[in-house]
């Protein structure tokens, strides 16, 4: 039977879908076994009439389609790129510090003036700057993931067009080519050399070859060869359904940044309850003062142990990561995507689409062995024409021999495979058969042939080498190659992405080693990569030479940069072994070939253009196909991480100060020195406004791990000296002043100069190194307090009053040794904050 020739010539790089859409020109399969019977696996509560016995299945009639569709039979899986709107605000209104905070806004309503009550506007100010942010991120997510949907080639009425995977309705026939992700579950009902991956449900790596009437599921992809299948299972009852409805959401969790912030939180909840209680206790019972203004401190105790602002700028600094990747088209499938690709020490990358461009020219034809060029360029042009599908390099042929074809009928086709490294055909020709393999030369080649030394020269100046054969055996015969006889070498000319080398330069700058992973000759790749500037090519590995140990690959691909002639499940182990190092490894591509490799990797990043199966798999795809956008994508992830990280010291040393606080008040017996009107004011400028503009800053360096112990590490003992100098102002002036319920004022107003100013080194600590602006931040934030205790209306709303001179600059001087104590502290533990 005749069979569509499936020549791809694209060494290990399988095509992925065109740009444009296959319509009509989708893959010519031919059905190369028995048609399914009405009963093989087919849904027993949806029963459908089974393909076609023969011949090219036409798919379902407009009509049969609106009836499944009035049936509700449609793949109605709500696959989605963000959380929805409700879901937005239910995460940042009901929250358990939001509760606790709202408990204490509504008493202090009934207790105590209204500027007492100012921490609940700020809170809900907060709040409402979350779920606006985290709504403009989901508008650019659910944006951009209508651009990098895949679409699906399904044939209906005898037509194969594009349309979108929730318009599949039960019993449409749907295409398959190399690349397409099985979308539902079905059976196969035309063949074309059809071989299906189904590793991402089985574990399994080795293709499933597929016979009409075999079963597919979703999830599985396409490696090798074409055909189509008619949907059994759609929407909620397809195998993969959920699994593919939680790879696209957007989501919060699994982030190392994130669930530290928990564990703080945790944490703080242990702390906060005793220590609001033995406050409550020593407020309201033993001292006995006006039931008022003791509920008016004891919130003011209470309220600044809650790091509340901490939560929201990280979900802001997240979404914030997000909308700036979206407006350079890059989707974040995975939000803590952009987290981990900052913490990346290995970058494995693709060379073909990634390195070149997916555009290449033929550079010239070298006849062998006598043969004649003529007929040499009618073979190629035949080979060209028989493909619906060509890949990269095909289509270089196409283009160079697109008049010079001949018309042979197609008696038989070996798809490409990464393994074989070559594909072929055979045509019937006037003469009798003739057969034909088009592939990698030092494969096809048996070692040590002379024409390799002439290739090997070619390769070493970057160009790709293909060599046709003519071939006596059968296609499939394992031993095809051998013996073959050469006919001509095909010297294809690789096209660089202008950016590829700036883009390997960052790498380098930033400490990430970058390794190139390809399935092509390894000089030719060498050769690529030494264009490019990238450190080691001059020492390409060709992997059929890696040792198989786990432990000696890993040596090996630590040492190398540049590796040819990799396999994909050598792609899979190298990465494997690179983690198994400790590396945190991110792997780049866009082929099929790819698809291993990148769902092992930490992060897999996937060209928009890549094969479905790539973007079905990878945390972030570049829609725009440019490799040059991952820095920015890198210093996203930098920045979000190494400013959480700054702030998150601003917000857990007020914490920590309050919990002291509290403590030292309950076992002193003594009014607790603050009312919620002076700790909302300190931390909106020492806290609130610095951490929103350090959170959003530019930040390049690499993300450490370990997030909690370097945030508390500071956080700790800055904490202690903040509150600890405070509570010995306040006792100094409670000594100086009398103590009594008409000098409260005054000794509150001396505790909090020094609470202001120790908060205020502890913000100039985090603001290094300096730049203009954030100098001019810190002298702000200082200003405005100044003018609240210099303007008597502001005074008089805030309670703040500081009386004669001797306290005051003894508030000052006390505050002067805790920021020599800070200092020393600083050093002493080493702790570096990001800058």
């Amino acid at each position: 039977m005749t069979q569509r020739a499936k020549i791809d010539t694209d060494g290990p790089e399988p095509p992925g879908p065109e740009p444009h859409g296959r319509g009509s020109h989708g893959p010519a399969t031919r059905q190369d076994g028995p048609a399914i019977d009405a009963g093989a696996e087919l849904d027993p509560v949806h029963p459908m009439k089974p393909p076609e016995p023969a011949g090219r299945h036409t798919g379902l009639t407009s009509a049969e389609v609106a009836e499944h569709i009035a049936r509700g039979e449609v793949n109605d899986v709500p696959v989605r790129s963000s959380r929805s709107a409700s879901e937005i605000v239910r995460a940042n209104v009901f929250t358990r510090f939001n509760a606790i905070i709202g408990v204490l806004w509504v008493i202090m309503f009934f207790v105590a003036p209204f500027q007492d009550t100012l921490f609940g506007f700020v809170i809900i100010a907060n709040t409402g700057i979350g779920i606006i942010q985290e709504l403009r991120a989901k508008k650019t997510l659910d944006g951009l993931a209508v651009i990098g949907e895949a679409k699906p080639t399904v044939r209906r009425d005898g037509t194969a067009a594009e349309i979108s995977t929730s318009e599949i309705v039960l019993g449409d026939l749907i295409e398959l080519g190399p690349g397409d992700k099985v979308v539902v579950d079905g059976v196969v009902a035309e063949a074309d050399s059809l071989e299906i991956d189904e590793s991402l449900l089985t574990g399994e790596a080795d293709p499933v070859l597929k016979r009409p009437g075999d079963q597919v599921m979703s999830g599985s992809f396409v490696v090798v060869g074409g055909g189509a299948f008619q949907a059994t299972k759609v929407g909620r009852d397809a195998y993969a359904a959920q699994l593919a409805e939680e790879a696209s959401r957007f989501t919060l969790v699994d982030s190392e940044l994130r669930n530290g912030i928990s564990t703080i939180l945790k944490y703080v909840t242990w702390m906060m309850v005793p220590t609001a209680l033995g406050l409550i206790i020593s407020q309201l019972v033993v001292k006995q003062n006006d039931f008022k203004n003791s509920i008016a401190r004891t919130v003011g105790g209470i309220v600044p142990m809650i790091p509340e602002g901490l939560v929201l700028l990280t979900s802001v600094a997240f979404a914030i990561g997000v909308i700036r990747l979206g407006r350079m088209k890059v989707l974040v499938q995975e939000l803590p995507a952009i987290e981990g690709l900052a913490r990346v020490n290995v970058v494995c990358l693709d060379k073909t689409g990634t390195l070149t461009e997916g555009g290449m020219d033929v550079s010239e034809l070298r006849p062998l062995g006598g043969a004649d060029e003529t007929y040499v360029r009618r073979v190629l042009g035949a080979i060209g024409a028989s493909d619906q599908r060509p890949n990269a390099s095909l289509q270089a042929i196409i283009d160079a021999y697109r008049g010079d074809r001949g018309e042979w009928p197609v008696a038989s086709a070996l798809p490409f495979s990464s393994v074989r490294k070559y594909s072929g055909a055979a045509f019937t020709e006037p003469d009798g058969e003739s057969r034909w393999l088009l592939g990698a030369p030092d494969v096809l080649l048996a070692e040590g042939d002379p024409a390799l030394e002439e290739i090997d020269h070619l390769n070493r100046q970057g160009l790709r080498v293909l060599l046709l054969t003519r071939t006596t055996a059968a296609l499939d015969s394992p031993d095809a190659a051998a013996g073959a006889e050469p006919a001509a070498l095909v010297v294809l000319e690789q096209r660089l992405r202008p950016d590829a080398a700036g883009t390997l330069a960052y790498f380098a700058e930033q400490d990430v080693a970058a390794k190139v992973i390809s399935g092509d000759n390894a000089v030719s790749v060498g050769a690529v990569a030494a264009k490019l500037g990238l450190s080691g090519a001059e020492h390409t590995v060709d992997a059929r030479r890696l040792p198989e140990g786990r432990e000696e690959m890993a040596g090996a691909v630590e040492s190398g940069s540049v590796f040819g002639r990799v396999t994909p499940q050598q792609k899979r182990d190298m990465v494997g072994a690179l983690q198994s190092r400790g590396h945190t490894v991110a792997m780049t591509g866009d082929g099929v070939n790819d698809v291993l490799a990148l769902k092992d990797a930490d992060i897999g990043v996937s060209m928009g253009s890549g094969s479905e199966a790539t973007r079905a798999v990878a945390q972030i795809v570049l829609l725009n196909n440019s490799f040059a956008t991952l820095p920015s994508v890198v210093a996203e992830g930098r920045r979000v991480i190494g400013n959480i990280t700054r702030v998150a010291t601003l917000f857990l040393t007020k914490t920590v100060y309050s919990v002291l606080l509290a403590i030292l008040v309950a076992c002193f017996q003594v009014e607790y020195p603050f009312l919620p009107r002076h700790l909302t004011l300190l931390s909106t400028l020492t806290i609130g406004i610095p951490a929103f503009f350090l959170a959003l800053a530019p930040n390049r360096e690499r993300a450490q791990p370990h997030f909690v112990r370097r945030v508390m590490r500071y956080a700790i003992p800055s904490g202690v000296i903040a509150g600890s100098a405070t509570f010995i102002t306040y006792m100094v002036a409670r000594n100086y002043y009398g103590g009594t319920a008409e000098t409260l004022s005054a000794e509150t107003s001396a505790a909090t100069l020094t609470l202001f100013l120790i908060s205020m080194w502890v913000l100039a600590i985090v603001a290094r190194p300096y730049t203009w602006w954030r100098v001019g931040l810190v002298i702000s934030m200082g200003a405005a307090f100044l003018v609240v205790l210099a303007v008597p209306a502001l005074q008089h709303f805030f309670a703040l009053k500081l009386v004669g001179t001797v306290l005051p600059w003894t508030a000052v001087g006390i505050a002067v040794v805790a920021a020599a104590a800070l200092e020393f502290c600083w050093r002493l533990v080493g702790r570096k904050i990001p800058a």
